[in-house]
């Protein structure tokens, strides 16, 4: 195999990103912060090129990489909009008119030889009423709309947030660390004629920008990992058949509560993301089952509140590229692939596909054993993410709609498949090292759509009916005393982080 260019020209010095929006300002503030001082790094964006602009909702290790980063949390959320987000409510997904909530915390006190579901299971056949929701302090904050944040909160958040406004916070940071931002279009990609690599961007009005890595942040064109370096595509479509998604923001109508809300329809689902002054609202459907008009008029009859944009189609397709990491470029966000928002996952694979970068880095070079563990990596990521993605639809009750029909009885991944079984027949779940979801998503999920298992750990029959419901009192106790502890979500983001920003996006 031949070397590449930058293994001959010796150390990679010179990184450019293609494209701005969300994935391009995170991978150059990342990058500028960490490893700005030997690296010349170049943004090229075009103002006349818009971004899908929709990945609104985060998870909680976006508050990890922003303390890698040394971001100010305040000053963050004061620019963004920002609101909590404790967890999602899924609404009409198990069957019409119920809901559960998928939170951010950990549910009641586990033993070393099985998890704390295992004893709510117990308590259930003893004739205990709980929910299981009742022994999460997320759970109960969420609901009762509570919140706080700082050094000493015992709670485990997300965001809501602006993400028009957060690629303009991390372009300023990034900035401060010594990016250097190009405005244009591109035009061309040179490669090297003998080895595929990219050496250089050719911008409309023939500005020449060179480098020895190239980043790819342009989204669904994927200018550089597909248009010019043809990475195979892998599509999911068979296990995720949305392929569609109408965005449209409104003006808030009320205070903002501290979640997402992810309500079924009868061809996909709708989102509703509350920030501090407006809505993020969303439909995602299988365009087989849902014309785009009819898609439209029903997100607009759903939606509260004066629309502050017009609502616009998005077309996708659920997969991800085979070598996401391809010669020398690298594809972040969109131009890697896309599962689809329903757990806002979308920002996160952003952020540990740069971080994975970090950890990987070709300073000295690319090579092949890099290349292919930053690609085995993310391989091993977006699987994981895709089945419990899946999990969602194919675990549903919704008898008699052609979409949810087909969702729950179409073939599954293996791998997801054995899941289920282990918790329909012995309510085994269990987190993968380095999975992203834990055991109390798969639990809270499963449970929440209707998976009962048939039987559960032994060592919890060797608890006494007086024990359990000690055992049961006094978590709801705690979750209580810790909910009543906290302010009103409204109260806390008017005097913590109050916007900064103009409401339109």
């Amino acid at each position: 195999m031949e070397k590449s260019v930058a293994n001959e020209k010796g150390r990679i010095k010179r990184v450019v990103i293609a494209g701005g929006g969300t994935a391009g300002w995170i991978a150059a503030a990342a990058l500028s912060k960490k490893l700005g001082e030997i690296l010349d790094i170049t943004l090229v964006e075009s103002d006349s090129i818009g971004t899908v602009g929709v990945g609104e909702a985060t998870i909680p290790p976006l508050r990890t990489f922003h303390r890698l980063l040394g971001i100010d949390e305040q000053a963050f959320m004061r620019a963004t909009q920002a609101t909590a987000k404790l967890g999602i409510a899924f609404e009409n997904w198990g069957r019409e008119g119920e809901r559960y909530i998928h939170s951010f915390g950990k549910t009641g006190t586990s033993a070393w030889m099985c998890d704390f579901h295992h004893f709510w299971l117990r308590g259930k056949q003893m004739g205990f009423d709980s929910g299981i929701g009742d022994f999460c302090l997320e759970h109960q904050a969420a609901e009762a709309g509570r919140f706080a944040a700082g050094p000493k909160s015992p709670l485990n958040f997300a965001y809501h947030l602006n993400a028009t406004q957060y690629a303009a916070f991390l372009r300023e940071f990034s900035e401060g660390y010594g990016v250097t931002r190009v405005e244009g279009t591109i035009h061309d990609v040179r490669q090297n004629s003998q080895t595929g690599d990219i050496e250089s961007l050719l911008l409309e009005g023939g500005r020449e920008i060179d480098g020895d890595l190239f980043i790819d942040c342009s989204g669904f064109r994927g200018l550089l990992i597909d248009k010019t370096l043809r990475s195979e595509f892998e599509d999911w479509s068979h296990w995720l058949p949305c392929d569609s998604a109408i965005p449209l923001q409104t003006r808030a109508t009320g205070p903002a509560m501290p979640y997402t809300r992810s309500i079924a329809e009868a061809s996909g689902w709708r989102w509703r993301i509350p920030l501090q002054e407006r809505i993020g609202n969303g439909l995602v459907y299988c365009s087989r089952y849902l014309a785009d008009d009819a898609a439209t008029s029903l997100l607009l009859e759903r939606v509260d509140g004066e629309p502050l944009t017009d609502p616009r189609v998005i077309r996708f397709t659920t997969g991800r590229k085979k070598q996401t990491w391809k010669n020398n470029c690298i594809a972040l966000g969109l131009s890697s692939g896309f599962i689809e928002p329903l757990e806002s996952t979308s920002i996160h694979l952003i952020v540990t596909g740069i971080v994975r970068l970090l950890q990987l880095f070709p300073f000295t070079g690319v090579e092949p054993s890099l290349q292919q563990e930053y690609n085995r990596q993310t391989q091993r990521e977006l699987e994981d993410i895709r089945d419990f993605i899946v999990l969602h639809y194919h675990v549903n009750q919704r008898e008699g709609d052609v979409f949810w029909d087909h969702c729950r009885q179409m073939d599954i991944p293996d791998s997801l498949a054995q899941r289920l079984d282990l918790f329909r027949e012995r309510a085994h779940a269990y987190q993968n090292n380095d999975e992203l979801f834990r055991v109390d998503s798969w639990v809270q999920v499963m449970l929440g759509q209707g998976l009962q298992p048939q039987s559960f750990h032994p060592l919890t029959q060797m608890m006494t009916e007086q024990e359990m419901q000690q055992l049961q009192s006094g978590l709801r106790a705690q979750v209580a005393q810790g909910v009543n502890a906290l302010p009103p979500h409204h109260e806390f983001i008017r005097q913590y982080c109050p916007s900064s920003a103009p409401v339109p996006a």
